[in-house]
């Protein structure tokens, strides 16, 4: 049982080992520090630097998460303290419906209605151009895909707080949004700080959707407007072309092991934070 239970430990440590193992080539030739902090993307003079990418993964996940974040966790307390059975009940299978839908088809609902709105109506209200490939439209995208994950956790969290609290403060004169205020957010801070953590590590390693309207620039953001390109659309878009150029593998390779340790040192956190939560509810 307990070969068992270390089974995705030992898979994820595979998959760090083989990433770095088909990376090596690459570091053999440049230091790390200029390969990540470098902004210069030019495979065909044997420039691999990954800070435009990194930068737009950061961009598009942070957007994503700014916009994400408030109606994510206002959702949860209207469907946990505030609406009738029937309403969470009708919102479960919505919440389970936008987590199971493919990423292409956000993806193409981008192209088809969120890329025109941002470049035919935000870029204009705030005085630019953009041709709504962009990050907006990214962020806006992954921000519709994590409320699920964000609903989800939160709404476990507020499940944990004991009614016997909410009662206690109730009988004391406090009206219900004052309970919630100083009783469940109070209580459930630190789980909604692993909600987040959690949505911002599935946001980090989406690939299709954001591929689609993202605009794939390989050059530094400097606004919303801006077009990036994602660390998942870099792999995605080059890596089965590139096979046979051993140092652009490579750089690929390396690429994707950033990319896994961000989103696994996202998830360790998180998780830590929801086993101190539970610790301290019981």
């Amino acid at each position: 049982m307990a070969v068992i239970a270390a089974l995705p430990g030992l898979l994820v440590l595979f998959i760090v080992i083989g990433l770095f193992l088909r990376s090596k080539a690459i570091l053999g030739v440049e230091p790390l520090s200029r390969f990540l902090f470098s902004s210069a993307w030019s495979p065909m003079k044997g420039e691999f630097g990954l800070l435009p990418f990194i930068a737009g993964t950061m961009w598009v996940t942070l957007t994503a998460l700014a916009l994400a974040v408030p109606v994510s966790i206002l959702t949860a307390i209207y469907l946990s303290e505030y609406a009738p059975r029937w309403a969470r009940r009708a919102a479960q299978p919505v919440i389970d419906l936008l987590a199971g839908l493919p990423s292409v088809v956000y993806g193409a609902w981008g192209v088809i209605l969120v890329v025109p709105f941002v470049g035919n109506v935000l870029a204009p209200l705030a005085g630019v151009y953009s041709s709504g490939y962009s990050i907006l439209a990214g962020g806006i995208i992954l921000a519709i895909m994590t409320f699920p994950t964000i609903i989800h956790v939160t709404l476990e969290v507020f499940a944990s707080v004991p009614r016997a609290l909410r009662e206690a403060s109730l009988s004391l004169g406090a009206t219900k949004w004052e309970t919630t205020r100083h009783v469940v957010l109070r209580k459930g801070a630190q789980g909604i700080l692993a909600a987040s953590v959690l949505g911002f590590s599935r946001a980090l390693g989406e690939t299709m959707a954001v591929l689609m309207v993202v605009g794939n620039v390989p050059s530094v953001p400097r606004s919303l407007f801006d077009p990036g390109y994602p660390l998942p659309a870099l792999i995605a878009n080059n890596y089965g072309e590139m096979m046979s150029i051993p140092r652009y593998d490579a750089a690929l390779m390396m690429a994707a092991l950033v990319l896994m340790l961000i989103v696994l040192a996202f998830n360790v956190l998180a998780r830590g934070i929801l086993i101190r939560v539970e610790r301290k509810v019981r």
